[in-house]
């Protein structure tokens, strides 16, 4: 099989999510335990730490891979879903998992893929374990592609969890209040394992704080235990409340909502340290280097000043509001937005709080699971969203910066597959 071949197996013949929507949801962990099992449970053979939460999973994972690579280990880091190419998902130390080695993991067990009849999502968490284990990374973290508790990834007994914050999003699977929501993140929670929540919040606090008991694990409340200042020269010092344990360092990260991400993230490592032989110095330069290290895009990315334009992959309400707060920020003459989200979007809380004084350029995605621009135009007139139609991505987006000017934004946003198709 060439390249191409394994990938029109793994996106054409098995359900993928995110093509698919919530057909390609499994209620249950069977078929992921038959493949590790089939694979000699790779998963029990590295440390590991677990990433649920609604938004900010993916920052905090390729934050927390930087600082431990600064610090000299080996990194395994698995996300979803890719922007570009599909080895996006299983890296170490920023370098993809070879088209090789995914060749032969297809080749090697295809035949007990259509036996088992795993899902796109399943077979990817079982090559990333079986990657990280064949190359003895040092620790890999892991992220969950969709909830935790019935997450492929949820087979792994992690050094440490972490749960980001909650928001609405993917209600159809995980319920439609914040406090069922996090009752599905809530099922990372490992017996005897910390637990480190990101944000407070008062309405699932309960969930996680009941969970954390009856599982005998110590659960952390980042943001209530640490403090993050940014400085006069521009850099962030980050200290604990009841340590002297403080990191001062640079980074380009510097969004209200990256900073709610940064401080899960060191908290987080300080609650490594016990484990790892970290510096803060380190770290800082880790965190200063993040893109480099982690292969870090699409989220806040900015790519020209003049007209501004940034990339971001923003796809939910919490999501959309953190974008619009920070572009309220930004001294600007007129806020140029391409949008395009999924069909299956509750969209009306999303729309509600985008900017009206916005010119709005309407497309999809080139994937199944994408809104007609034609309904995503219809919806936005509901909510005086007004723009035009775009055949594609690429061309709302051409036809974005011929108008744009010198002092405007332009902005794409409303899911990782727009973002994608620009970059």
């Amino acid at each position: 099989m060439t390249y191409q071949e394994v990938q029109d197996f793994l996106f054409s013949q098995l359900p993928m999510y995110q093509r698919q929507g919530v057909s390609a949801f499994k209620k249950n962990l069977d078929n992921i335990i038959a493949l590790c099992d089939l694979l000699g449970n790779p998963q029990n053979k590295f440390k590991s730490i677990h990433i649920a939460g609604t938004n900010g999973k993916g920052s905090t994972s390729h934050m927390i891979a930087a600082g431990l690579q600064a610090n000299g280990y080996r990194v395994g880091l698995y996300t979803s879903p890719h922007y570009k190419d599909y080895r996006e998902r299983i890296k170490i130390n920023a370098e993809f998992i070879s088209e090789n080695e995914v060749i032969e993991f297809v080749k090697l067990y295809k035949k007990d893929f259509i036996k088992i009849q795993p899902s796109f999502f399943e077979i990817t968490v079982a090559m990333a374990f079986s990657h990280f284990a064949n190359q003895k990374v040092d620790i890999a973290i892991i992220e969950t592609g969709l909830g935790g508790r019935l997450d492929s990834t949820n087979i792994i007994t992690p050094i440490l969890s972490i749960i980001t914050n909650i928001s609405l999003d993917h209600q159809s699977m995980l319920g439609n209040t914040l406090e069922l929501i996090a009752g599905e993140k809530a099922g990372i929670i490992k017996d005897n394992i910390p637990i480190v929540i990101g944000e407070y919040q008062e309405d699932t606090n309960p969930i996680f704080t009941n969970k954390a008991i009856a599982k005998r694990s110590e659960i952390y409340q980042a943001d209530q235990l640490s403090t993050i200042v940014r400085k006069e020269n521009g850099a962030f010092h980050f200290r604990l409340k009841n340590d002297d344990w403080s990191v001062d360092f640079n980074t380009s990260m510097t969004n209200p909502y990256q900073l709610k991400n940064l401080v899960t993230t060191l908290f987080s490592l300080w609650i490594l340290k016990d484990q790892f032989d970290l510096d803060t110095r380190k770290i800082a330069d880790g965190l200063e280097n993040i893109n480099r290290l982690t292969y870090y895009i699409g989220r806040w990315m900015v790519v020209q000043e003049e007209p501004l334009v940034i990339f971001d992959s923003a796809h939910n309400e919490a999501g959309i509001s953190l974008l619009v707060e920070e572009l309220e920020l930004i001294k600007h003459k007129t806020i140029h937005i391409i949008y395009g989200t999924a069909a299956d979007k509750d969209l009306d809380a999303i729309l509600s709080i985008l900017p009206k004084k916005a010119i709005y350029y309407f497309a999809k995605a080139d994937i199944p699971r994408g809104m007609k621009t034609e309904i995503l135009k219809s919806k936005a007139l509901n909510f005086e969203l007004y723009g035009l139609e775009y055949p594609s991505v690429p061309a709302a987006y051409r036809n974005a910066l011929s108008i744009a000017n010198r002092d405007d934004i332009v902005i794409v946003a409303g899911s990782i597959f727009v973002v994608a198709e620009v970059l």
